[in-house]
């Protein structure tokens, strides 16, 4: 052991540290926390950052004993989260804090920046936070805060417009009045799961398959059970037999039951073999090490196309059930099972043939598509390919569980706490009850958290040994074991008459799910309910198949098939404007829904029933193609000063939705405090897209109080009501709708107590600020103060509560168009986004400087996955690009150049407060919309994502 002294904001420490010990582990072993490690010390992600004598360093990159004598700054000492500091706030303001785990370390670099250049230019800040990966939010408002953050130094207030403001009747809604979680998260105070980690805790390490396909024909853990410290070993001799699935969906769920915690047969590299569990770290990585297995390796199937040939190795053979809707046949079906292979269980039927390696189908249509077809001028068929893609959160997948009072405590990072109970409580065959879920804030998310890809694992450990269990994975796990984009292959025929309308659409879409059946029937069938809608065509077909095969697990992520289909649909259409000889924008205009119209495909397009058709709500679609053009200037052909490159530009329309109406359910509650103050209780969970502040701001709005006097307690299984999850676009929607009705019944509560008291009656009755009852009739006042008391006295009526359910068969759906304009090198193939404009119709932006920074990053991390975003696995299933640095995502030097979020202003009718979903949509432009201005640029269409210089310069003929 090393004896080191340093001081880390003014503060003196001598401590000690093993040789190898890295500075980032002495800091955290200290208390400052917001050191935090994204990359297992890469020195990509940057949330390691600290200012080390005066220079930014990643403390995770350098040993500890290299600090001695050192002077080291960490976010802590810039300031609390009751008294930050000026640039603290202005992240806060400008709407970046959102998932925000690496924000204090970008605060601390932007203090540190501005105590150096008093007004930093945009360079500076580019390269200050260059060493900085932001995935949430883009990077665009960071120089708004920056800007922010000096005219409060020099003037002592703002000057700039934060975002538009909407609603001008209301007072909070629609206001940029800043995240209420955000000092907590930008001062770096414990707020995640590995903060709540307390002294004593056990590790559990994971060992996992070195093949793609292959069955464990022997597994001896006797060596590492003798090994010191080691309490547990689980492996699939030894764990529950309970079949069951990962996503976290809605019971019963549209995705098979198709593993256990442990499978005989591994189906995918990084597949689980055992869990170790051990007093430290080392201890069950050492264990690991001795655990001897034999496997019999099988041929992977890594592509659709392997998997529909004729003869293809079988990822499940095993049996199958149902627990509705069997077939007739089954016990026929079944007689080549496999035992190894285990079971396939479907909640009801979702068209799936494992003997052929299909997870699930859906098939659907409108209108009669071959009489379209025969109708059309000009018919063209495509098909297109996109590839694997990983979430990449910042904060890796974690959880931490312990017992306490005989109950099973999870502190996990989660978009689904309830799902994450339910599916816990199966695997250990518990009741509910005796599990408590707490969602801590999540570092980042993306759908990757929608499913339970860790914690089923981690609470049964905990359950059985009785101990405190922490398991987080490594950022290759993230990669290999962990839930990723489905890759798709996409083929639409659309026919067109001359004049520009589309007579009949086909979409044929085959996916590949991997190992498991995780969203392999909602994810693909998104590529055409949110995509085919947006067409005004009476005939129309689909066919979705989904296949297993041995690539990494997919799952949820952010826009959810959506961006597959769009790029697919969208570029078909490009494609049959330029066989027609019609502009594309003319035909965009003349084939896009509207208000009123009756989307007739939704009937076929439900998550494993009949869907339900519903004209067309608000809708700010025609609002954006127009103001997208002309801030584009659409059809105008710009020329670059140099030979070799070529401008082109291109456009898509793009819609999602406001969660699942008929299936999500959200309840809420909310309660007066004895001095007039409220508390709020949600059963969603904020991922940082700052649904806890529409909480607030409901409470807020309805009785007239500023937003510190309300307190949002959410995700928390116990004190918390139901929520179906934050996914599928839900949040605002479903969510938001809960505390919004809840917060109408505690008005409406708290008026009947006022007009008891106040011997009023209710109807003359009105809240106001700064908070109170005031009589209409008479002009008498009653403080909410002096209500609550007195309601509480031994001769009151008992607290003030208000609670609501949301639930609805209303679609509220969010459209927009996202605009490119490119410039392709000829001689090189590289590409460069020179403009992107995203406008969209969120209804009512409840917070619209978090609406604009959720935009940005959507359409940034869609950037990233259309250029060059790319799981790359070799011919054995082996991925050749776990880390942040090989896989490669946008950092601050790739964002367009000229970059502009706009919102467009459009009232819905059902949402709360008119308000709609805002971000997932913005993952569904940037790939059509680059590649149908690649063709503009240089007249090839790119129909294989990513588009790399290498495929361009094919497609052009110049390698």
């Amino acid at each position: 052991m090393n004896k080191i002294a340093f001081t880390v904001n003014g503060k003196n420490h001598t401590t000690t540290c093993e040789a190898s010990e890295d500075l980032r582990s002495v800091l955290v072993r200290l208390g400052y926390t917001s050191v935090r490690d994204s990359d297992d010390r890469e020195g990509f992600a940057g949330s390691d950052t600290i200012i080390y004598n005066d220079i930014p360093m990643y403390a995770n990159l350098m040993l500890a004993s290299q600090a001695e004598g050192a002077t080291i700054r960490t976010a802590e000492g810039l300031g609390t989260s009751r008294s930050l500091n000026v640039v603290q706030q202005a992240l806060i303001d400008a709407g970046v804090v959102q998932s925000a785990y690496n924000a204090p370390a970008a605060a601390l670099l932007l203090t540190w920046l501005l105590e150096r250049q008093s007004n930093p230019t945009k360079a500076q800040i580019d390269e200050v936070l260059s060493g900085i990966f932001i995935r949430d939010t883009g990077y665009e408002h960071y120089y708004l805060a920056v800007k922010l953050a000096v005219e409060r130094m020099q003037t002592g207030s703002y000057k700039s417009e934060i975002a538009p403001s909407f609603r001008d009747e209301l007072t909070y809604i629609g206001k940029p009045k800043g995240k209420v979680d955000g000092p907590q998260l930008v001062s770096g105070e414990p707020c995640f799961v590995e903060d709540r980690v307390l002294p004593g805790y056990y590790s559990m390490v994971v060992l996992r398959s070195p093949y793609a396909h292959a069955y464990i024909t022997s597994i001896d853990t006797s060596e590492a059970e003798k090994m010191e410290g080691v309490i547990a070993i689980i492996t699939h001799e030894n764990c529950p037999d309970v079949f069951y699935m990962q996503a976290g969906q809605g019971n019963p769920e549209p995705s098979p039951h198709d593993r256990r915690l442990f499978n005989r047969k591994v189906r995918h590299v990084g597949d689980r073999v055992a869990a170790i569990v051990a007093e430290t770290d080392e201890q069950a990585r050492a264990a690991r090490s001795a655990i001897k297995v034999e496997y019999e390796v099988l041929k992977p199937v890594l592509t659709v196309e392997q998997a529909m040939a004729e003869g293809a190795p079988l990822i499940h053979n095993g049996i199958v059930e149902y627990r509705a809707g069997a077939p007739k046949d089954l016990d026929e079906y079944n007689k080549t099972a496999d035992p190894r292979d285990g079971k396939v269980i479907y909640q009801f039927p979702l068209h799936g043939d494992i003997h052929h390696n299909v997870a699930s189908a859906a098939h659907g249509h409108i209108g009669d598509v071959e009489k379209g077809f025969k109708e059309a001028d000009v018919v063209v068929e495509r098909t297109y390919q996109t590839s694997q893609i990983q979430c990449t959160p910042l904060e890796p997948h974690i959880c931490y569980a312990k017992i306490d009072g005989g109950r099973l405590v999870m502190h996990a990072s989660t978009q689904v706490p309830y799902h994450v109970r339910r599916i816990v409580a199966w695997v250990c065959q518990i009741p509910e009850n005796k599990i408590r879920v707490i969602k801590e804030r999540v570092g980042g998310g993306y759908g990757s958290k929608q499913d339970i890809l860790v914690e089923d694992l981690v609470g049964y450990a905990t359950w059985i040994t009785g101990k405190p269990v922490l398991y987080r994975n490594t950022r290759e796990e993230e990669f290999i074991a962990n839930s990723t984009r489905h890759p798709m292959r996409v083929t639409v025929k659309m026919g067109g008459k001359k004049d520009g309308s589309i007579t009949a659409v086909y979409m044929d879409v085959r996916a590949n799910t991997g190992p498991y059946g995780n969203h392999c029937l909602t994810v693909p069938m998104n590529a055409c309910s949110k995509t085919l809608p947006l067409l005004k065509v009476d005939n129309m077909k689909f066919d979705v198949i989904t296949y297993y095969t041995n690539i990494a697990p997919t799952g949820a992520y952010q826009g959810y098939g959506a961006p597959k289909g769009s790029y697919a649909l969208m570029m078909c259409m490009a494609e049959l404007a330029d066989q027609l000889g019609v502009d594309y924008y003319e035909m965009a205009m003349k084939n896009k829904v509207e208000p009123g119209y009756m989307l007739e495909i939704l009937k076929g397009l439900g998550e494993g029933r009949e869907g339900t058709v519903v004209p067309v709500g608000s809708c700010g679609l025609d609002e954006a193609l127009v103001r997208g053009a002309r801030m584009i200037q659409w059809g105008k052909k710009e020329k670059s000063s140099d030979p070799d490159w070529k401008i082109g530009k291109g456009f898509a329309m793009i819609q999602q939705g406001s969660g699942l109406p008929g299936l999500d359910h959200s309840n809420a509650w909310a309660k007066l405090l004895t001095d007039g103050t409220f508390q709020i209780f949600s059963g969603g969970a904020d991922l940082g897209t700052g649904l806890d502040t529409i909480s607030a701001k409901m409470i807020s709005e309805a009785f007239c109080v500023p937003l510190d006097k309300v307190t949002v307690t959410s995700g928390d299984t116990d004190s918390c009501t139901f929520d179906t999850g934050a996914y599928a676009s839900s949040g605002t929607y479903f969510s938001g709708g809960a505390s919004y009705k809840a917060a109408q019944d505690l008005k409406k509560n708290l008026l009947d107590e006022a007009a008891y008291q106040m011997q009023e009656n209710a109807e003359d009755l009105v809240v106001r600020a700064p908070g109170e009852v005031y009589s209409t009739k008479t002009g008498k006042t009653l403080s909410y103060a002096k209500l609550s008391h007195d309601a509480l006295t031994g001769t009151g009526r008992g607290q003030v509560m208000g609670k609501a359910s949301f639930t609805t068969n209303h679609n509220s759906i969010p459209y927009g168009a996202h605009f490119a304009q490119v410039a392709v090198n000829v001689r090189t193939g590289q590409i460069k986004v020179q403009k992107f404009y995203a406008l969209q119709d969120a209804g009512t932006p409840i917070n619209p400087e978090l609406a604009l920074c959720q935009m940005y990053g959507a359409a940034l991390k869609s950037i990233g996955h259309t250029l060059y975003e790319q799981m790359i696995l070799d011919e054995n299933g082996v991925c050749l690009n776990p880390t942040l640095g090989d896989y490669g995502v946008p950092m601050i030097s790739e964002k367009p150049e000229d970059f502009k979020a706009i919102l467009i202003d459009i009232n819905d009718e059902a949402g709360p407060y008119g308000a709609k979903s805002i971000s997932e949509i913005a993952t569904n432009g940037a790939a059509p919309a680059i590649a149908i201005a690649i063709h503009d640029a240089v007249g090839v269409w790119m129909r294989n994502w990513p588009f790399t210089p290498e495929k361009i310069l094919k497609e052009m003929g110049r390698i």
